[in-house]
């Protein structure tokens, strides 16, 4: 690197460390591109659990000199069975801890909940997928269920309009932080109407929207039909549908097996019926189910691999193939 190059790149580097620092928060923020990279895998310890709804927790985890973050930032937790699992990050950025909450869904969270205060844990990031764009004239957010988690700090940091949604006020967590969010639960109010609620984002808006599978479906067709100018940035909880899939072959070959993907389901959810294979967001953003290609074309859906590791590898939880595929499993 050139002389003019090394001074440039330091003082883009002493600017990007100076933005967001706060009080005793180390001054490194969440990455906004999703991809994996040493240096970021932490040692908390669980400071505080609290019940925040039914078979909802917030954890709150400290540790020395903890990377300070944006809203729409996410935790890799390493859970002590070996599970991998990714939360949002939900408390205040300011603060000199980070606090996560779940849902008690399936193993990855039940482990969470039998966490107890003291506990270690190693976690990796902040990272951040869900960036929140600073220049909107407006702002709508919409977040049902367990869904509140990235969008709480959003709130916080940018005043707008937040429609929260939920089977009932019993199973939202964070209620009490809430006072000006329009709360919706299905019990009091029906089942949500998607058109009506997008139609209250301003010409321009910038509308958040996060929660299960049915509620993303069809958001953006809706909100480009009735609001043009509009932007939508969503942030899912579970794996998308495939859409236009075609069934294909897998074969395992270091441990001989061979699986059938059908056209409606990925090849993580495939293989997993004969062989484990780690995961964390089943989204193509953590680069946990990478897995090396020894034969066969694949139809890259990631958002992680860069061209040359295209070549030899695939995230197994959204890419697929144009046939028989040979992987290194």
């Amino acid at each position: 690197m050139t002389t003019a190059g090394m001074r440039l790149a330091a003082v883009a580097s002493g600017a990007y460390r100076r933005v967001f620092a706060a009080g005793p928060v180390a001054p490194l923020l969440s990455r906004p591109n999703p991809v994996r990279r040493t240096g970021y895998d932490l040692d908390v310890v669980v400071q505080r659990v609290r019940q925040e709804a039914e078979d909802v927790v917030s954890l709150t985890l400290a540790g020395d000199d903890l990377p300070a973050w944006l809203p729409g930032a996410h935790l890799d937790v390493f859970l002590p069975s070996g599970l991998q699992r990714a939360y949002s990050l939900c408390g205040d950025p300011a603060e000199a801890t980070y606090r996560i909450a779940v849902r008690r869904l399936g193993a990855g969270s039940r482990e969470m909940h039998d966490l107890r205060e003291g506990d270690r844990l190693r976690v990796r990031g902040p990272r951040n997928a869900f960036s929140l764009v600073g220049n909107a004239p407006s702002y709508l957010f919409v977040a049902a269920g367990i869904g509140i988690t990235p969008i709480l700090p959003m709130v916080r940091a940018r005043r707008g309009r937040l429609v929260y949604l939920g089977r009932s006020r019993a199973t939202m967590p964070f209620l009490s932080e809430l006072d000006d969010a329009e709360v919706r639960p299905d019990d009091e109010c029906g089942p949500p109407d998607l058109r009506e609620i997008l139609s209250l984002a301003e010409p321009g808006a910038a509308v958040y929207l996060c929660g299960p599978p049915p509620l993303m479906a069809g958001a953006q067709r809706i909100l480009r039909a009735i609001n043009p100018t509009a932007s939508l940035h969503t942030e899912r909880f579970s794996p998308p549908v495939v859409e236009g899939g075609r069934p294909f072959e897998v074969h395992l070959r270091r441990s001989g097996k061979t699986v059938e993907v059908s056209a409606e389901e990925s090849a993580l959810a495939a293989i997993g019926r004969v062989l484990d294979v780690p995961y964390s967001c089943r989204q193509g953003f953590c680069g946990t189910c990478k897995v090396r290609v020894l034969d066969g074309e694949v139809d890259h859906r990631d958002r992680l691999l860069t061209p040359s590791e295209r070549d030899d590898a695939m995230l197994v939880c959204v890419s697929r193939a144009t046939g028989r595929l040979v992987l290194d499993l």
